[in-house]
């Protein structure tokens, strides 16, 4: 089983029934799923990039990567109804909580001047938003077979409330949130 799951099992949800002081244990908040997103605004000019993007996040969630594509015609962006334009994977149970162990523990302290993640990017229902600048953080990815530097958007999805629940299921479980 994976790491963080049993430590969220065995510390952080007696820790938050005990902090909110929940009545049934279906109450505690706890992480649902985990969505990672690339667009890739050139696909339409070159249609190895999309490829390559999926071998990328293919390989740092372990888990295959879906093609998105265009809903709309929009004319000013050269872009046509079904043209792929990103890749997104939705990762769930022991998958999720292995990817969430690398990326706090060993992908994010790799940023350059790394001081911590922004303990203000919740969306109001409990979910948390994270972009990053490049992939090479992930130690998946060999630099030298890369031919973009491309940034990811990772969505973390709880079943918490509010915010605050939230941010202390996050912080209970390891995240890396900048100290005010």
């Amino acid at each position: 089983m994976a790491r963080l799951k049993t430590m969220y099992q065995q510390e952080v949800a007696p820790a938050l029934m005990k902090k909110f002081g929940y009545k049934s244990v279906m109450q505690i908040p706890r992480l649902d799923k985990i969505v990672i997103n690339v667009g890739c605004g050139d696909a339409k000019d070159n249609t190895k990039a999309i490829e390559a993007i999926v071998k990328d996040i293919t390989a740092i969630t372990g888990q295959k990567a879906v093609v998105t594509k265009a809903r709309k015609s929009v004319a000013n962006f050269k872009l046509r109804e079904g043209m792929a334009v990103g890749v997104k994977v939705t990762l769930r149970a022991d998958k999720m909580w292995e990817f969430l162990d690398r990326l706090f523990n060993v992908a994010l302290p790799r940023v350059r001047d790394f001081r911590g993640i922004s303990a203000n990017s919740f969306d109001g229902r409990g979910n948390y938003a994270l972009g990053i600048k490049e992939q090479l953080i992930f130690p998946e990815i060999d630099y030298d077979k890369i031919e973009k530097i491309r940034g990811m958007d990772i969505v973390m999805c709880t079943t918490a409330n509010t915010d605050e629940e939230a941010r202390e299921l996050l912080k209970l479980l390891g995240a890396p949130f900048i100290q005010a």
